[in-house]
């Protein structure tokens, strides 16, 4: 099995790769039974932030993780990513600012991103 660690390295990395902004993951185990943890980032246009989603994708299957299910890559306006303990949430600018995702789960504490 692996680490959180780990697993939050990969999906840190993997979409820093592709430049994700504003990267943000919340530790939700206290507040909902959706998930244990909640990635929230943005890309500047519909391309990055598929590409983003993408390299999540291959970086989490080359940990052997299954995707349980992908929404959004039509418009690619939000992406969701859902990996049953950690959901990826992959947002235009305008959309995260108008969900608010961080506001509503604002008392999740922050995850710290060891990028080493």
């Amino acid at each position: 099995m692996l680490g959180e660690d780990k697993i939050v390295r990969c999906i840190a990395d993997a979409a820093l790769e592709e430049k994700a902004l504003d990267l943000i993951m919340l530790d939700v185990r206290e507040l909902t039974i959706l998930a244990d943890y909640f990635v929230i980032a943005s890309g500047r246009s519909s391309v990055q932030i598929r590409s983003i989603a993408e390299n999540i994708e291959k970086k989490m299957a080359e940990l052997g993780i299954d995707l349980l299910r992908r929404d959004g890559y039509q418009e690619s306006k939000w992406v969701v990513l859902d990996y049953g303990s950690w959901i990826v949430h992959v947002f235009h600018p305008e959309q995260r600012d108008y969900y608010k995702l961080e506001d509503l789960w604002g008392d999740a504490p922050a995850v710290q991103v060891d990028l080493r």
